[in-house]
């Protein structure tokens, strides 16, 4: 599938579908099997649509203290969406910026935003009036919707935005007591939604790339469907009486995906937590009987600890690894206390979800398992030719959901020859399955989370005292990788302890906290290449 074939769309501002990438840059896009018609509205299907089907009365979403039934979402959501274009004059296509921690009302903004036509663009609340200047520019958001407990950095944003008119609070609490709840609860709970297309893009995922400039990955109302009926219904086998709980903001693809639309598409409830700390999730999983987690292997280990100390998982049927490969200790001590497999897979924010993974029935430590059911995959060298079985490669894949970055240059990198290439290294073993190797490129990824080396480095160097910098990842047990800074210091300055707790608290001020350097190694000189170039190869340990 390439533009050329593209269904027709409802939207009013063709911003987005104007700035997809050309034709002859697109993956090969498998969709055999995945049958929706023309005229399609994800968030639509994952509410109304479920209702109609006699869900109305199940639970659906659990958070901030009490629980909500697929009626209550649904008539919650369209009070919202008439809001959003009766009041806020959102117009199919228009992108709508999302803020919020993981909760009941960040999941209704975003279904209310995708039933009027919206593109929206789910962000998360660490993320500061810079980061978010960024994405607002980039993607021309004009219309923001924020919990009340964050406006602080969107409002700073917005005064330096020529795009972003509308910023409206929400109430992130179960009080329903902001502009966006007083205005909604005046409204119908019945919506008539503007057409949109299956074809129409429902979704930006933003992903910063090793440079730190953000990258939008473009994704259809189909693309939010397709992982639910193929991944999550195939691997998972997702039932009403599932549970769902999970650490991924739903502001990463990995956890809109896991803690949003998995459960709603087949009648089952997501436990929402906004401080997703594994003493958190050990207390939701014994509280909900939760049956399927979603989190990343250190979270897994001190959940390990929990058990040992008497707290009941038992509830657990399925236990998802991904976002930084899973150790094979982690694997085998699961399976020794629970007698269930921990299922290891990997996906991407340009994939939109997990494409390879185990399965209940085929798993194995240090493997991440075979490709979903639609996606194949190849290790491949530099000349894309496929590499023998056991030889380290590329990863490259291809199936139902693909790399579409909106107007980015960077395109032709992750899509060659109609595969997507990962940046993962990888091998395959005799009978097929995939092995992580290593990240091909010098993202670091810590706790699940994906952090630049350079934004990390611009970050220092707006700092006085930093003359030079270079960030790396150096490995870690429990993190699988940490933000380690070399840093050479201007004249005059002293790299003791309270210089490196001034550097660290900087960047935590300067871009999201989670990115800030772990370790900070003062040192003379930076080793650099005869034209000045910065080794960073030779800082890794």
């Amino acid at each position: 599938m390439s533009n050329a074939s593209l269904g027709p769309t409802g939207h009013v501002d063709s911003f987005a579908r104007d700035n997809l990438p050309p034709a002859g840059q697109w993956p090969d896009l498998r969709v055999e099997g995945f049958d929706y018609p023309d005229w399609l509205n994800a968030g639509v299907e994952l509410s109304d649509r479920m209702v109609e089907r006699g869900f109305g009365d199940h639970v659906a979403l659990i958070g901030n203290g009490r629980s909500r039934t697929y009626k209550e979402m649904t008539d919650w959501s369209n009070r919202i969406a008439h809001a959003l274009v009766e009041d806020y004059g959102v117009k199919p296509g228009n992108r709508v910026l999302i803020r919020s921690a993981n909760n009941p009302a960040m999941v209704a903004c975003w279904l209310a935003a995708t039933k009027a036509g919206a593109v929206v663009v789910n962000t998360m609340p660490m993320l500061r009036a810079g980061e978010l200047g960024k994405i607002v520019d980039k993607a021309q958001i004009t219309h923001a919707l924020c919990d009340t407990r964050l406006m602080e950095e969107l409002v700073a944003c917005q005064k330096g935005s020529a795009f972003l008119k509308t910023v409206v609070g929400f109430d992130g609490t179960a009080n329903h007591d902001a502009e966006l709840d007083r205005i909604a609860l005046k409204k119908p709970v019945k919506f008539t939604p503007p057409p949109t297309g299956r074809d129409d893009v429902a979704l930006l995922g933003f992903t910063s790339g090793t440079t730190g400039e953000p990258k939008a990955t473009m994704h259809f109302h189909r693309d939010l469907l397709i992982i639910a009926d193929g991944y999550a219904r195939e691997v998972l086998g997702v039932t009403p009486e599932d549970v769902f709980v999970g650490s991924p903001p739903l502001a990463f693809t990995f956890g809109l995906g896991g803690l949003a639309i998995f459960p709603l598409r087949f009648g089952a409830a997501a436990a929402l937590l906004e401080q997703a700390s594994p003493p958190n999730m050990v207390q939701i999983i014994e509280e909900h009987r939760a049956t399927v987690c979603f989190t990343a292997p250190t979270a897994y280990r001190v959940m390990l600890k929990a058990m040992e100390e008497g707290a009941d998982l038992s509830s657990l049927r399925a236990a998802v690894s991904a976002g930084e490969t899973l150790p094979a200790p982690v694997y085998e001590e699961w399976m020794a206390r629970t007698g269930k497999p921990m299922l290891d897979g990997i996906g991407a924010t340009e994939m939109l979800h997990i494409f390879i993974t185990n399965r209940f029935d085929d798993h194995h430590p240090a493997c991440t398992g075979r490709p979903v059911t639609g996606y194949e995959a190849r290790i491949v060298g530099e000349d894309m030719e496929e590499l023998p079985r056991g030889e380290v490669g590329r990863l490259a894949v291809r199936g139902p959901t693909g790399c579409r970055y909106m107007a980015d240059d960077r395109q032709t990198k992750y899509v060659r020859d109609g595969w997507n290439l990962t940046g993962d290294s990888f091998w395959q073993d005799e009978e097929g399955r995939f092995h992580f190797a290593a990240r091909s490129d010098d993202m670091i990824i810590s706790s699940g989370y994906n952090i630049a080396g350079p934004e990390v480095e611009a970050a220092l160097l707006s700092h006085p005292a930093v003359l030079e910098c270079a960030v790396v990842g150096t490995p870690d047990e429990d993190r699988g990788q940490i933000v380690e800074a070399h840093v050479v210091l201007a004249a005059g300055q002293t790299g003791d302890a309270l210089m490196v707790k001034l550097l660290q608290d900087h960047v935590k001020k300067v871009i999201a906290p989670y990115k800030y350097p772990r370790r900070v190694v003062f040192t003379e000189a930076l080793p650099k290449t005869q034209t000045g170039k910065i080794q960073r190869f030779r800082l890794r340990t």
